[in-house]
């Protein structure tokens, strides 16, 4: 089953990192997919997502990784040899990324099985502005709920790496506490965004509607700014039976 992940994950890191997408460049961004096992896979520090291999990857114990995020304050160089300390092959080479707590801690929630977190140029336009949060107060169109959920999180700028894998934590748990389901989208402020998905095709999904969210939302700006939907109609579009059935579509393995 692991070989099978593993090809879903480098199938899905390649059409995320394909430079026509703006999703990420050179060693931006970073990807993971959970195993049966008790481990999962995550992209290897400084590698190219759009370049990915089976080499690109790092075989991770879960609940090692997990566990760092609970051992207090580290340094720099500690959190290096905590990392290393997390790898499933004991002579592996290869550092996971430094946000393989994040990764973690997301694959540890129920029904999600890969992530995906770039630096989308157009998501990033907006994120490193002034108004960024004033601008992602509220969905604009239907198929952004739909493929995105009823809101994303936002996350203020937080250093990355375990910091940010703790204030994520936090971020979803009152999440999960209002909506009663695993979020979507989290937006990290001057830094980029993360999709969390029960597939890769659904990552796949969630990242691109989030780019041309972004786009729209700027454009909308632009020319005197956007119109957005209130409470009662996000509600309703995520909870119609037709939008239901979208939804799991786009969840579905292609």
């Amino acid at each position: 089953m692991s070989d099978k992940v593993l090809d879903k994950l480098v199938e899905m890191s390649r059409e995320i990192g394909r430079p026509e997408n703006d999703f990420v460049i050179i060693g931006e961004g970073n990807t993971s997919a959970k195993c049966d096992d008790g481990t999962f896979y995550v992209k290897g520090s400084g590698k190219c997502l759009a370049q990915s291999d089976k080499d690109t990857f790092v075989k991770v114990v879960h609940q090692k990784a997990l566990d760092v995020m609970d051992a207090g304050e580290l340094s720099d160089s500690e959190i290096k040899d905590a990392l290393f300390a997390c790898c499933a092959d004991p002579e592996n080479t290869t550092r996971p990324s430094v946000e393989t707590t994040f990764h973690a801690y997301l694959l540890s929630l129920p029904g999600v099985n890969f992530v995906a977190h770039t630096h989308a140029t157009a998501c990033n336009k907006i994120l490193c502005s002034e108004k960024a949060e004033e601008i992602y107060k509220s969905r604009i169109f239907p198929d952004e709920i739909a493929v995105c959920g009823p809101e994303p999180i936002y996350v203020p700028y937080t250093d990355p790496g375990l910091t940010l894998s703790r204030t994520i934590r936090a971020k979803v748990t009152a999440y999960r506490e209002k909506h009663g389901t695993n979020p979507k989208l989290i937006l990290m402020q001057n830094h980029g965004i993360i999709a969390v998905g029960a597939s890769a095709n659904e990552c796949v999904s969630i990242t691109a509607m989030a780019v041309k969210t972004a786009r729209v939302l700027f454009g909308a700006y632009c020319l005197g700014g956007a119109r957005y939907f209130t409470e009662e109609n996000v509600n309703r579009i995520y909870t119609r039976p037709d939008e239901l059935y979208r939804m799991k579509q786009f969840a579905e393995e292609k």
